[in-house]
């Protein structure tokens, strides 16, 4: 009996295993992007007088999920619009975000960024 169970319980993790794979591969949507970097606010808008170590995991995260050119191209493109909507962002703390995170995002960060010369 125990070793049917440890065949399923084997099984049934193998499954999962399996089927996390594609989903843990899935590109990142703008609403996921955002959500990932919330914890940046605060330093961006000047309420935080450092970066918060979330905010730089969140960075970090997005850079590792952004892979394709497509991908870069989006998360570029989330980031300046979302960037753009939120009042009182200060610049020179989105310029300097990446380095103060000891990141180097493979696509521009800002509400300025030209997100179409992004290349491979």
């Amino acid at each position: 009996m125990a070793n049917s169970m440890l065949i399923n319980v084997t099984s049934l993790a193998m499954i999962c295993l399996i089927l996390g794979i594609p989903i843990a591969n899935a590109v990142q949507t703008c609403d996921e992007i955002k959500t990932s970097l919330a914890s940046c606010l605060g330093y961006l808008t000047g309420s935080e007088p450092s970066v918060p170590v979330m905010c730089c995991n969140g960075v970090q995260t997005v850079d590792d999920q952004a892979k394709s050119l497509p991908e870069r191209k989006d998360a570029c493109e989330c980031i300046k619009s979302t960037l753009a909507s939120i009042p009182g962002v200060d610049p020179n703390a989105v310029q300097d975000l990446p380095n103060k995170c000891s990141v180097k995002p493979s696509f521009p960060i800002g509400a300025d960024a030209d997100c179409s010369q992004i290349s491979v």
